[in-house]
């Protein structure tokens, strides 16, 4: 049996879902929206079926932990969704966030809010971290260190970033990141 092919995005606000439902349409992508929520609440057996049961492949899915430090059940679902044997993890969009005393984590790429690829991190709004930083930090990333991610992606606040990724606009830097990662997988012309 093939695997499903999944891409984890750690954000599902109610903007954050819209920006994914729209970048997927525009990428031919199912979005598996019972996933969003602040936090992440769905069931983790009802989400894999859900995943199994869609006849598109990739799959986008949203986990978000609504600002909890330490493992949350956004960071949870994401934690099982990778050990899940059925699924391939093409790669994770990791948002950047305000959540304060996380340990952040490295990116292959980020996104800028005016849509420049950087090899740094970025901040909550778009903009490349200046601080010092090296790490993308939000409230959903932490558990991705140590994992094996094939490629992750920073990039700010899905929908929002000062307007520059607006879903009456195309949420146009989240349809961004979901391609960079396609494309470092060779699916950007399925």
């Amino acid at each position: 049996m093939d695997k499903k092919r999944i891409i984890i995005i750690t954000d599902g606000d109610l903007v954050a879902k819209q920006a994914v439902e729209i970048a997927g349409d525009k990428l031919g992508l199912r979005t598996i929206s019972t996933s969003a929520g602040n936090p992440s609440i769905i069931p983790i057996d009802e989400l894999k079926d859900k995943i199994m049961e869609t006849p598109k492949d990739p799959v986008l899915i949203m986990v978000d932990d609504a600002g909890e430090r330490g493992k949350g059940s956004g960071e949870n679902i994401l934690e099982a969704l990778v050990q899940e044997q059925r699924f391939q993890l093409l790669g994770v969009i990791a948002v950047a966030s305000n959540t304060v005393q996380v340990k952040g984590v490295s990116v292959n790429l980020s996104i800028t809010r005016e849509g420049k690829i950087i090899n740094g991190p970025v901040d909550k709004e778009g903009n490349p971290e200046t601080t010092g930083r090296v790490k993308v930090e939000g409230d959903t990333v932490d558990v991705l260190n140590g994992m094996d991610i094939p490629f992750i992606v920073g990039i700010g606040d899905l929908g929002k970033m000062e307007k520059a990724d607006d879903v009456e606009n195309g949420a146009n830097i989240t349809t961004m990141a979901i391609k960079e990662i396609l494309k470092f997988h060779g699916l950007d012309d399925e």
